[in-house]
């Protein structure tokens, strides 16, 4: 049958549905975002980004434009497209447990209105075995829709670059499924990486898993040089200078948003929490606020003092607080210090945030929690502890 549209994003005015769609609309597919928050819709129809996406702007005004890409609150849209690409993912709960029925409950959603002859993408982070059981669901229904597993790759804030660069998975249990996702991801990129969906599930998983760990052994090397007094700045550009084993590892920082931790305890969830790796690895990334509190304890007398915290978002040259540490740095802090003022060159949702012109005349310390370029060049009298050498002057706390 013959469809109106090329495709629907449902979810789509989010961190990963956004970007898609405005990349494939850029590729001339037409292209629908539904999504249930009706403020996002109306910015998106006024050719307007609801948060921070380097390069977005231009496209999306361009294809809003064009005609290419539009924006409802209505359901019944998802009807009209051939491809239907969901970037609802698995939560994990307030225990870190994970909530698979989520994307279960948000395809049933989706029943009245699918229709002979559409492509499924699931699109986002899946438990383990979702795929199948989404699978399942459809071939209930009375309806032949094509399901398959193409999980979303991007790095937030480079996602019009990545988009176009690197290779795509796709996953689908019959062929027919897998060669129409692969007809629709190659209007992006010719690169793509065929798996099953139980392969690109974990796949998905392992590659956050291992971001993750990669950051805590970073920051438990650090720990151990900072408690020796020693700058592990200087240890790490020195094993890192010409030295290829080495020139991967990163500096100490807070590892933070809205996947890496989810996804780890979501693979330890599935190994039956038999993942020693991942467990050690939670407690060193979200142990480093207070690790840093309780340096800090050693050397000021922080009840005594007003602490500035630079930068709230969950890294650099973004306006995402999502999971972010700065904020669990905040909390213990509101408790250790006399008063705590924050600010955020991006961050527009937290109506706490004071300029930093106010931070910076208010303060007694300051601390760099997140590695905003703007940080650089800031001129004060008072300490400021920068973990992640943004300002060149080494990482000892």
């Amino acid at each position: 049958m013959g469809f109106e549209r090329d495709v629907v994003v449902i979810g789509g005015c989010g961190h990963v549905g956004l970007p898609l769609g405005i990349a494939l609309a850029d590729r001339n597919l037409t292209v629908t975002l539904f999504d249930i928050n009706a403020s996002s819709v109306d910015l998106v129809l006024a050719g307007q980004m609801p948060f921070l996406e380097n390069g977005a702007d231009p496209l999306l005004r361009k294809t809003v434009a064009d005609g290419m890409l539009t924006a409802t609150t209505d359901p019944s849209v998802v009807s009209t497209a051939e491809n239907l690409v969901l970037v609802v993912g698995t939560p994990v709960d307030d225990h870190l447990n994970p909530e698979p029925q989520k994307v279960l409950s948000a395809v049933q959603a989706l029943v009245p209105h699918l229709t002979d002859g559409q492509l499924l993408v699931l699109r986002s982070t899946l438990y383990p075995g979702v795929t199948a059981l989404v699978e399942q669901l459809v071939e209930r229904l009375d309806v032949s829709v094509d399901v398959c597993f193409c999980p979303e790759r991007i790095a937030e804030g480079h996602a019009l670059t990545e988009l176009f660069e690197l290779p795509q998975i796709v996953s689908g249990r019959k062929a027919a499924a897998a060669e129409r996702a692969d007809k629709l991801f190659r209007h992006l990129t010719e690169k793509i990486v065929h798996l099953s969906p139980e392969e690109a599930e974990l796949a998905k998983l392992f590659v956050n898993t291992w971001r993750y760990t990669r950051f805590a052994i970073a920051n438990q090397l650090y720990m151990i040089a900072n408690d020796f007094g020693i700058d592990f700045e200087r240890i790490r550009s020195a094993l890192t200078e010409d030295y290829p084993r080495a020139a991967d590892m990163p500096g100490p920082g807070f590892a933070a948003g809205p996947c890496l931790l989810k996804d780890t305890m979501q693979l330890a969830a599935f190994n039956n929490n038999n993942f020693v790796l991942g467990h050690a690895s939670m407690m060193v990334n979200e142990g480093l606020p207070n690790y840093l509190v309780s340096r800090l304890e050693r050397r000021f007398d922080l009840g005594e003092l007003t602490v500035g915290l630079l930068g709230m978002s969950f890294k650099a040259g973004s306006d995402d607080i999502r999971d972010s540490l700065s904020y669990k740095l905040k909390r213990i802090l509101k408790i250790k210090a006399q008063r705590v003022l924050c600010t955020d060159p991006y961050v527009t949702v937290d109506t706490d945030l004071v300029p930093i012109e106010t931070v910076l005349e208010e303060s007694d310390l300051l601390i760099v929690c997140a590695p905003h370029k703007q940080y650089r060049e800031v001129h004060t009298n008072v300490p400021i502890i920068d973990i992640w050498n943004l300002r060149g002057e080494g990482v000892v706390v």
